[in-house]
Order: C-alpha cells, then sequence, then structure tokens
C-alpha cells in the first residue's frame, strides 16, 4: 500500500463536518485537526499512487466544505530500531 497526506483549509464552521465526512472515505485512515495554515491533516491509503489521482479528486475534494487541499505523496516511512 501507498500512502500520502493530504493538508485541507475548510470554509469557516465546517471543519467537525468535513473530518466526519472524509473519515467515510475508504482509504482515509486518521484525520487530525492541525494548527498553521492548513485546517486538518489527512493520513490515506492506495494500492498505487496513480489511484491516488481518482480518489483525492474525485471523492476527497468534493467533500461540501473543503476549501483547498494540498497532496504529499509518502516514499518511506521510518520506525525506530531495535
Amino acid at each position: 500500500m501507498k500512502a500520502a497526506f493530504v493538508l485541507v483549509k475548510c470554509h469557516l464552521g465546517r471543519l467537525e463536518q468535513v473530518a466526519n465526512a472524509l473519515m467515510e472515505i475508504e482509504g482515509v485512515s486518521e484525520v487530525h485537526s492541525v494548527t498553521g495554515a492548513w485546517d486538518l491533516l489527512v493520513k490515506l491509503y492506495a494500492p498505487t499512487y496513480e489511484e491516488f489521482g481518482d480518489l483525492i479528486p474525485d471523492l476527497l475534494q468534493k467533500v461540501p466544505g473543503v476549501r483547498d487541499t494540498e497532496t504529499l505523496l509518502a516514499f518511506r516511512a521510518f520506525k525506530p530500531s531495535a
């Protein structure tokens, strides 16, 4: 599985509704509220990077209340050594 992180800006007053709707999308594993220029950080998985090309614009960006997104593809996850 491939991982991606999507930063999401929400319309004012819609954060909780957007977060709950994002959690209903298949492939979304976590949604976190964050500080800074973005409102939410979404972690999602897909079998291939190409599938993010459908998942993000066709589902995630069409959630009512989503104003803007920025996608970060993850190449490697690091873990502490034993």
